[in-house]
């Protein structure tokens, strides 16, 4: 997985980067192909401003975008719903490799 944290107009601290990268480690639990994270911190007039661009094989990316006025409510806000979005995509990708009771076949002894 390659990962790219990009910080514009704000220094990040070493607590914030590992925070983040961290994250991006229990991303790995969904069991899905991710290829590649960026992530975008910027600050803004109303705060900082945090973009999450999760990039999965065979599948759309995921972009989560998230501003706050603290740095660190921005980023736990951000993982929050990458990671609920990565758990809807996980249980939909789950759902369709399984079958229904209707569609398995009966043994004959």
């Amino acid at each position: 997985m390659n990962v790219q944290i990009r910080a514009k107009d704000i220094t990040l601290n070493a607590n914030a980067q590992a925070h983040i990268e961290s994250a991006i480690e229990g991303f790995t639990k969904y069991q899905l192909d991710i290829t590649t994270v960026n992530v975008s911190v910027v600050a803004e007039k109303k705060g900082v401003s945090i973009e999450f661009d999760i990039h999965i094989a065979h599948a759309q990316p995921v972009i989560i975008k998230q501003v706050d006025d603290v740095l660190d409510a921005a980023i736990d806000l951000a993982i929050d719903r990458a990671s609920k979005a990565l758990r809807r995509l996980h249980t939909k990708v789950v759902e369709k490799h399984t079958g229904s009771v209707k569609t398995l076949e009966t043994l004959d002894d």
